[in-house]
C-alpha cells in the first residue's frame, strides 16, 4: 500500500510583509489586502491564479471581503485555523488533494495599537461568553491569571525550578534575537541590539518573565502563497518545497494554561508534532540547517529545543547560553530574522524568514541553507513545517 503523505507535493512561492510597527495607524483590512497583493506579485502570479484562501482563525478579515478587494474571483477553497503553519497545512492539503492549485495564506493584526477588527470568536471572548472559555474565566482569572503573560509565566517558573536554572541565563535567547533583528530592516527592533545587562535590567512583567522575554505586539500583515511543487519550478522565485507539515495536541492540553497534566514543565504537543514532522520529512535533526522556533516567550525556545530532540531535557537554556550555538555560524542558527522577540509577535513571520533562508535572501543568511524548520504554537496545540531548497 502506498503511504499517503504531503511530502514534496507543494511549495511556497510567494511571501510578503507590510511594515511592522507598534502603532501603524492602519486598518487590518488594508494590511491584509497589501500583504496578499504583494505576495502574489512576489510569486509572479496573477490574482486569477489564486483559487484557495486560508487564514488565522482569530483574524477579523473574512476571506469573502478580502477576495472582493484584491480581485480573487475563483476561490474554490477557504479555511481558517490557529497559528502560522497549521493554516498552511490545510492549504497544502487542499492543493495535494486537487481541490485547488494555488493558495494564499494571510495574517493581519493590530496587536500593538489594539485597534482590531471584530469576529464572532473575538466578540465572544471579550464578552466572556461562558461557553467559549470556562476554564479561563472560572478557574484562572479569579486568581489573578488575567493575561497570556501570566499563564506562560507559571509554566516557565516550573520549568526553571525543576531543572535548577537561573532565570537570567534565559537572557541569551532575547540577546541573540536582538542581534538578528538589528540586521533586519523589517524587524520592529531594527538596529537596536541589546546586551545581557540590558536584559537583566529589564522590568519583571510576571515572574520569571521580564519585558524582554515577551515578544512585543505589533500592527502589521503578511501573506504566503503555496502552489503545486511541479508548477513552482516555472515561477519567479526559488521555491521552498514543503517536505513535511504536522500538528500536535496532547491529553489535558490547553492554550498556555496546561496545569492539569502531570508535568507542566514540558511541551508534549511540540514533541508529538516534531516526531510526526521528521517522520514525514524523512530526515534527522542533524539535517536541519536553520530553525525558526516560537519565541513569543523566551523560555519556551529552550523547551522546544528539548522537545524536538536537539538537546536533552533541562539543557535547552545551556544550549543557548553565550549564543555561540544559535548564531548564524553555530550548530543551529535560530530565529535568524529576529524572531517574534525582535520582529514582533505575528504568527507566520517565522515562515517568512524560513523561506528567505531557502532563497538565500535573509538579512542573516546561513551559508548553504538547504533545509529550514519552523515551529509555532508553543504552549498550546503545536504545529510546524520543514522546507527545503528545490
Amino acid at each position: 500500500m502506498t503511504e499517503r503523505t504531503l511530502k514534496d507535493k507543494t511549495a511556497i512561492v510567494g511571501i510578503a510583509t507590510t511594515d511592522l510597527a507598534r502603532d501603524g495607524g492602519r486598518t487590518e483590512y488594508s494590511l491584509a489586502c497589501e500583504a496578499v497583493t504583494r505576495a502574489v506579485e512576489d510569486a509572479g502570479l496573477e490574482m486569477a491564479d489564486i483559487d484557495g484562501i486560508v487564514k488565522d482563525i482569530s483574524d477579523g478579515i473574512d476571506p469573502m471581503y478580502l477576495q472582493k478587494a484584491v480581485g480573487i474571483d475563483n476561490a474554490q477553497y477557504c479555511s481558517d485555523s490557529h497559528w502560522g503553519t497549521s493554516a498552511l497545512m490545510t492549504g497544502a492539503t487542499a492543493i495535494a488533494a486537487g481541490i485547488c492549485n494555488a493558495v494564499v495564506y494571510y495574517r493581519c493584526l493590530n496587536g500593538g495599537s489594539g485597534r482590531r477588527a471584530g469576529n464572532d470568536f473575538r466578540a465572544a471572548r471579550e464578552m466572556q461568553d461562558e461557553g467559549l472559555d470556562l476554564l479561563r474565566y472560572d478557574f484562572y482569572s479569579p486568581f489573578g491569571l488575567l493575561t497570556p503573560d501570566g499563564l506562560a509565566a507559571m509554566t516557565a517558573r516550573r520549568y526553571l525550578h525543576v531543572h535548577g536554572i537561573d532565570a537570567d541565563q534565559v537572557g541569551w535567547i532575547p540577546v541573540v534575537a536582538s542581534e538578528y533583528a538589528a540586521k533586519n530592516p523589517d524587524a520592529v527592533f531594527f538596529d537596536e541590539a541589546i546586551g545581557l545587562d540590558d536584559y537583566t535590567r529589564s522590568a519583571l512583567r510576571v515572574d520569571p518573565l521580564r519585558d524582554l522575554d515577551c515578544a512585543p505586539g505589533v500592527d502589521g500583515g503578511l501573506a504566503i502563497v503555496l502552489t503545486r511543487a511541479d508548477r513552482a519550478k516555472s515561477l519567479r522565485q526559488k521555491a521552498a518545497v514543503v517536505m513535511g507539515v504536522a500538528q500536535g495536541t496532547s491529553t489535558e492540553g490547553e492554550l498556555l494554561s496546561n496545569y492539569s497534566r502531570p508535568d507542566i514543565a514540558a511541551l508534549p504537543e511540540v514533541r508529538l508534532m516534531g516526531e510526526e514532522l521528521f517522520r514525514v520529512a524523512g530526515i534527522d535533526r542533524g539535517d536541519i540547517n536553520v530553525a525558526q522556533l516560537d519565541d513569543r516567550y523566551a523560555p519556551y525556545v529552550a523547551m522546544q529545543l528539548e522537545e524536538l530532540g536537539f538537546c536533552e531535557r533541562g539543557s535547552g537554556v545551556a544550549f543557548c547560553e553565550k549564543g555561540e550555538r544559535i548564531r548564524v555560524d553555530g550548530d543551529l542558527p535560530l530565529n535568524t530574522g529576529g524572531g517574534f522577540l525582535g520582529g514582533g509577535f505575528t504568527y507566520g513571520l517565522n515562515v517568512i524568514e524560513a523561506v528567505r533562508q531557502i532563497r538565500g535572501t535573509s538579512s542573516s543568511q546561513v551559508e548553504d541553507a538547504e533545509i529550514s524548520l519552523v515551529v509555532s504554537g508553543a504552549g498550546g496545540p503545536a504545529d510546524g513545517l520543514i522546507l527545503r531548497r528545490d
